[in-house]
């Protein structure tokens, strides 16, 4: 046998299938929310967990971990929200180091406007990637796994 010949085990398909679906479901969810709202995706996700937090602030680490990015990408992030008005920083009372991004009632507007898109934009995607014979064993057990299943 040569190198690369059949060592693919059962958790290497189920996360090839799982590295699979999420890069399709992302590029779908991605141009929606462009074409219909002019947003990113990392933007709405960002919008998202402000408008959920408590008093609709987190501290930059916070977000940052939350969404997934570096300190430097969610730094250009914020910045981007801040300048379309929908974010604005604060400094943290007990520490003046501690910088904040809060969510602006025009974040609030955006986010809930774009809501709807995403919604049914994952949706269809994942209703797309069922057609996809190599993706309906991850795609069942992800809807298992659901509150709503």
């Amino acid at each position: 046998m040569g190198a690369g010949a059949k060592t693919t085990t059962a958790d290497g398909l189920l996360w090839d299938g799982v590295v699979t679906l999420h890069g399709r479901v992302e590029h779908q969810l991605s141009k929606a929310l462009q074409r219909r709202h002019g947003l990113g995706l990392s933007e709405y996700r960002a919008l998202c967990r402000l408008s959920r937090a408590e008093d609709g602030e987190l501290r930059m680490q916070e977000l940052a971990d939350l969404i997934g990015l570096n300190q430097s990408s969610v730094s250009r992030l914020v910045a981007r929200l801040e300048s379309a008005g929908l974010t604005r920083r604060a400094m943290c009372p007990k520490d003046r180091r501690g910088v904040y991004t809060v969510i602006t009632d025009e974040g609030r507007a955006v986010q809930d406007k774009a809501a709807p898109t995403y919604a049914e934009t994952l949706t269809e995607a994942l209703d797309a990637a069922a057609d996809a014979p190599s993706l309906v064993p991850v795609l069942s057990a992800l809807r298992r796994m659901s509150p709503d299943a």
